[in-house]
């Protein structure tokens, strides 16, 4: 009988415990640091015996005793097992994303909602309270803020209410593109202000049964809303090239630094030429706590994932209808854009870029598909039917 090592497996500290992480379905194991030369003996298919002679300074017995151990918890597969062969399946699946990706995609399933009062609402903190406050009951929580501000920053009050989206619903979705291609016209300050408060400013306030939480124009996991916009300015009318922070209350942009280049925007959107004539960006900000004010498990930051992408779609469609072009992207160097964002990449950290300007009249799009693009295209992965 030969064993190998599982290959869908992450060791690492943890509270002080050396924990080995098999991964789908399996729950982290506290193991002694020794465990990693054990599994190291396996690293291919391989009998017991042959196994020991490189296990040097270790007794037969004590061998024996640590591989039942590692095979009772599915850590060593034998040869043809299902284990086995589901483990080499998900590892060529997931190929060059593994471990980092397979690992959160599997650690993070099958989590069951556990409702626990875990939320201390509150409206304000301060910097030394915002990550936990204490309670009568004694339980330490994260406090919840609506809000994030600059109070120290210079601001520019944006107008409200002037300009309406009312082109037909079915239009825009059909107009929607991903532009890459810009004219040098600037954005009106009409228009600009519009797309911010339609994406990102409160809809209504509704009553969590401790305090307020806020509703936008799309959908967030909890009402959490723990997405802040950054915006970088190159071509609005009446707003100066720099950074800002987008104060959704007060529909104002916070001063962060002033000047930006298109040079600039090309190297935070992943030296992508073409980003440099965009007229502005919009980097999405996740402030963790928000979050992490509820729910405690590692499954909800997939939330603040899904949320961006609830974010971008409702900017593209609300860019759309504005007569603008919307682009977006993820193909950005995270610490760069987070320096860029004044973030500490730690509690506040970058998920997404978003931007928009004039599209070109003559935009730069690939042609339509025709016979001899079909032809060389596969268009099923073929299922099998359930039984």
């Amino acid at each position: 009988m030969r064993l190998r090592r599982r290959r869908c497996l992450v060791c690492y500290w943890h509270a002080g415990a050396f924990v080995v992480h098999g991964y789908p379905r399996l729950s982290p194991l506290e193991l002694h640091p020794v465990a990693v030369e054990m599994l190291a003996a396996f690293d291919d298919w391989i009998e017991l015996d042959r196994a020991m002679e490189d296990l040097v300074g270790f007794d037969r017995a004590s061998i024996e005793e640590a591989v039942a151990v590692l095979r009772e918890n599915s850590l060593l597969l034998q040869e043809g097992s299902d284990e086995a062969n589901e483990d080499e399946k998900i590892f060529d699946q997931w190929g060059p994303w593994a471990p980092e990706a397979s690992l959160f995609h599997y650690a993070t399933q099958d989590e069951h909602y556990v409702r626990v009062d875990l939320a201390f609402d509150s409206l304000e903190s301060t910097a030394t309270d915002a990550n936990e406050v204490v309670p009568d009951d004694g339980i330490k929580r994260r406090v919840h803020t609506l809000f994030t501000t600059y109070p120290e920053a210079d601001r520019l009050l944006l107008p409200r209410g002037s300009t309406r989206l009312s082109e037909p619903f079915d239009q825009v979705l059909h107009r929607r593109r991903t532009h890459r291609d810009f004219t040098d016209q600037p954005v009106s300050l009409e228009t600009f202000s519009a797309l911010l408060a339609t994406v990102f400013g409160p809809v209504d306030f509704i009553d969590s049964g401790r305090s307020a939480l806020l509703r936008r124009t799309s959908a967030s996991g909890g009402s959490r809303q723990e997405i802040d916009a950054c915006v970088g300015v190159l071509n609005v009318e009446g707003v100066p090239p720099g950074t800002y922070h987008y104060n959704c209350l007060e529909h104002s942009l916070e001063l962060l630094s002033e000047g930006l280049t298109s040079d600039q925007v090309v190297e935070l959107c992943g030296r992508q030429e073409w980003a440099g004539a965009t007229a502005f960006i919009v980097v999405l900000c996740t402030t963790i706590d928000r979050m992490l004010s509820k729910y405690r498990t590692p499954r909800a930051y997939r939330i603040c994932l899904l949320n961006a992408g609830h974010l971008g779609q409702t900017f593209a469609l609300a860019a759309t209808a504005l007569g603008l072009g919307p682009f977006q992207t993820a193909a950005f160097h995270d610490s760069t854009v987070a320096e860029f964002c004044g973030l500490d990449n730690i509690g506040r950290t970058p998920l997404y870029i978003l931007a928009a300007g004039h599209p070109n009249n003559d935009p730069i799009t690939p042609p339509l598909a025709g016979l001899d693009t079909f032809r060389r295209t596969s268009l099923y992965t073929k299922q099998r039917g359930s039984a």
